[in-house]
């Protein structure tokens, strides 16, 4: 009796009672019940190819005008000629003489009105010749100044000819471009020939065109800084080229000029367009002469 009493004992002992786990609290009424762990997240799948197939066509479809009118549009129209003056007294001319895809362009007090039309340009419906001048009045009654016109471009499309711009930029900066008003500027093409020339060992044919750094669809640009626009004043513009020369002068005075290597002529360099970005602008006094 006494060993079966040990026995007992040690194993007491040897294994302690165990403790059963308390349970869980119950939430009162202003705690919320534990909820569960989101998912993880799982990157989506992919179009399938049939996915795309849908999706290219519909973009297609969406951009079809754009497309058709670039891959099918014609001559632009051509409803008056070379000389050709106007002083926008009747404002039936904006109708009748010239085209343009945008911008509410209008007559107003026998002037032109520009107002702000983000590049959309004006376009005079009269081919240019190869030679020729363009004068006009011109004020600007913003004071960000940015006066602007297209020259030898295809009646049609913003920079697709020369670009002149007086007190671009907040009016900081003034430019005769070539296919960008955003262009690598022309001192920049000028280092970068003389550079080819010195790796040709040839230093004496550093030209733009000999060492192929200006080729016909160069886009670039000459800047000048002469002098600001100022609000509300008018200004006389007289542009013109001859051959490959382009002048550009301002109330009887030289103001830029740009000897083009390869100049932009025949077919989609032949009209002339008045322009604008957001400045508010008056033209009058159009006159175009061959020289």
């Amino acid at each position: 009796m006494r060993q079966a009493r040990r026995k007992e004992k040690n194993a007491e002992t040897r294994e302690p009672r165990r403790s059963e786990p308390p349970p869980e609290p119950t939430p009162g009424p202003d705690q919320q019940p534990a909820t569960e762990a989101p998912p993880a997240w799982k990157k989506p799948e992919g179009l399938s190819a049939r996915g795309w197939a849908v999706l290219g066509v519909v973009l297609v479809l969406l951009q079809f005008p754009l497309i058709h009118y670039a891959l099918f549009r014609g001559e632009p129209a051509t409803t008056t000629q070379v000389p050709y003056s106007q002083d926008f007294s009747d404002p039936g001319v904006v109708a009748r003489d010239f085209f343009s895809t945008g911008g509410f362009w209008r007559v107003v007090n026998g002037q032109l009105l520009s107002p702000g039309v983000k590049n959309n340009p004006l376009w005079l419906q009269a081919s240019l010749p190869a030679n020729v001048a363009v004068e006009f009045d011109v004020r600007s009654e913003s004071p960000e100044g940015d006066i602007k016109v297209e020259f030898f471009g295809d009646g049609s499309d913003h920079a697709s000819g020369y670009i002149f711009i007086h007190g671009g930029w907040n009016n900081t900066l003034s430019i005769i471009a070539r296919l960008d008003e955003h262009g690598t500027p022309l001192d920049t093409l000028q280092r970068q020939a003389r550079r080819v020339a010195e790796q040709r060992g040839n230093t004496q044919q550093a030209g733009l065109v000999e060492t192929g750094v200006f080729r016909a669809r160069t886009h670039m640009r000459v800047e000048a800084r002469p002098y600001p626009v100022k609000q509300g004043q008018t200004y006389h513009w007289r542009i013109e080229r001859e051959g490959s020369l382009l002048r550009w002068s301002i109330d009887g005075k030289p103001f830029m000029q740009f000897d083009d290597p390869i100049p932009l002529v025949g077919k989609g360099h032949d009209r002339f367009g008045f322009s604008s970005w957001e400045a508010q602008l008056f033209f009058d006094n159009l006159k175009i002469e061959p020289l």
